[in-house]
């Protein structure tokens, strides 16, 4: 199932590298109508692949929130499609949300270990680090922790993953922890960050076990 998602993806974006370049040109650019249609494919389909943590949805973000016309932000914006589907051909990424549904992973630390088992560093960390948020969020709730502050503009936001580990250090669990938490988590944003030389597979290996260790003495 895993694997057909894959591909699936990767067909998805040559769809809309396809669309990109058959599209109408006016001076050498896109028409508006065919840059908005490779705009709104393009952002759906990189925030579906790559999540919310990501350089590819970062770098998505920054190019539409920069003021380009949108046929110049298209041209901008297939760039990152184009490598991104270079990095799922060749395995360097993974859809999480369609990943724990694969019918051969009971868990995020099962699937985080045999990814790492087969080579996958890189995936292994991010969803060993995304279990480990995913379980933060969880303690938060049992612990009547906020998951939400109030931004300066006075809107709402997520916590991130480290400003919950040091709400919950305060009574949750100890000082240790929360200092492992706070080194994991690094790791788990270079990997998601596409920082790939600054951990080993030994390390994410430890960061796959101590998650689990963690997750089954903390029960949510």
């Amino acid at each position: 199932m895993a694997k057909d998602t894959y591909r699936n993806y990767i067909k998805h974006l040559e769809s809309i590298i396809r669309m990109y370049e058959s599209a109408d040109i006016d001076n050498g650019l896109l028409t508006d109508s065919d840059a908005q249609g490779v705009l709104a494919r393009a952002e759906a389909a990189i925030n579906k692949i790559c999540g919310e943590d990501s350089a590819y949805t970062s770098r998505t973000r920054a190019i539409l929130g920069g003021g380009y016309i949108d046929r110049f932000r298209a041209e901008l914006i297939i760039g990152i499609v184009r490598a991104l589907k270079s990095d799922l051909e060749d395995g360097y990424l993974y859809s999480l949300s369609e990943l724990v549904r694969g019918e051969m992973f009971e868990n995020l630390i099962e699937m985080a270990e045999h990814l790492v088992g087969e080579g996958y560093k890189d995936a292994a960390a991010v969803i060993a680090g995304a279990s480990l948020e995913s379980h933060l969020r969880q303690l938060a709730n049992k612990y009547g922790v906020s998951v939400d502050y109030t931004a300066k503009d006075g809107s709402t936001r997520k916590k991130t993953a480290e400003q919950l580990n040091q709400d919950l250090g305060k009574n949750a669990y100890c000082l240790f922890d929360q200092k492992q938490i706070t080194a994991w988590l690094d790791l788990r944003n270079n990997a998601a960050h596409g920082n790939y030389g600054g951990y080993d597979e030994d390390q994410v290996a430890r960061l796959i076990e101590w998650v689990g260790d963690f997750i089954s003495k903390n029960p949510a």
